[in-house]
């Protein structure tokens, strides 16, 4: 039995998914997929380092499929699970009521101008939920 919820939908819950539905976050909750982070400690050439989480990241921007590759330098300070685990990213209206109920393994932070994020888990599977502030509130 799965059940989700948040603030703005009734609790959803199913025994089983057919084969042609798509995930409930998505069906149900209006989550939209943003891509999906692949740890590497492979060099690329477009990487972009992130300071705070003591990253690069590579690929999300010329990837078709939002495929995001992700290189941690050992004294990363995010979780072991985020660093060597791929995660799933989806797009979310409001980061804070996508939040309430699930287990948090990183809390809400700004990795970019606009952007918000933070990482749950679900059944093992670290899952990143992100929104994006609208053009006007932000620089």
């Amino acid at each position: 039995m799965v059940d989700i919820s948040d603030s703005k939908h009734e609790a959803v819950s199913l025994e089983y998914r057919r084969d042609d539905e798509p995930p409930l976050v998505v069906a149900r909750l209006g989550w939209r997929y943003h891509h999906i982070g692949v740890p590497t400690d492979i060099h690329r050439s477009d990487e972009k380092y992130i300071a705070q989480y003591r990253m690069y990241v590579s690929g999300f921007s010329s990837s078709p499929y939002g495929v995001e590759w992700m290189r941690f330098e050992p004294d990363s300070p995010l979780p072991q699970i985020i660093c060597t685990l791929p995660h799933i990213a989806f797009e979310v209206d409001d980061l804070e009521a996508a939040l309430q109920g699930r287990e948090m393994i990183y809390p809400p932070g700004s990795p970019s101008d606009g952007v918000r994020s933070a990482m749950i888990v679900h059944n093992g599977a670290p899952v990143e939920l992100i929104t994006f502030a609208k053009k006007s509130e932000h620089k």
